[in-house]
């Protein structure tokens, strides 16, 4: 799906990420009490909670920004395989430790969708004659 209908459903999918990774790093640097118990059952000192929150608000930041999309979806890569490594540690149910790679993919094929330097790299182009 590439052109206008796959710019929007690009745009669709980023919009849903940045909502739900900012909504995350807002209930963890305001510490909310669900964010703290769930920092304590993973092993995690309290104290860690904000930094990680901070740091998940300024990489989805950078994704959000047209220009430094792609520098964010990396970054957010990063991000997201530390908590999925997190959970796998702590023992976590499968849904809580695959999650982030749910996320992860959304984040990628929002990318995908509305750039054309991020296709270029991943589709396979006809050689030219």
């Amino acid at each position: 799906m590439t052109g206008t209908k796959g710019m929007w459903a690009g745009r669709v999918l980023s919009a849903l990420a940045v909502v739900f990774l900012a909504f995350d790093g807002g209930i963890k640097l305001t510490r909310v009490p669900a964010a703290l118990e769930a920092t304590v059952r993973l092993g995690l000192p309290l104290s860690s909670i904000v930094p990680i929150g901070l740091t998940l608000l300024v990489c989805t930041l950078i994704y959000a920004i047209p220009r430094t999309s792609v520098v964010g979806s990396v970054l957010l890569t990063g991000y997201l395989g530390g908590a999925m490594a997190i959970q796998v540690r702590a023992g976590s149910p499968m849904f809580e430790t695959v999650f982030p790679i749910i996320v992860g993919t959304v984040v990628w094929a929002g990318v995908f969708l509305r750039d054309r330097r991020v296709r270029a790299m991943l589709a396979p182009q006809e050689p030219s004659r």
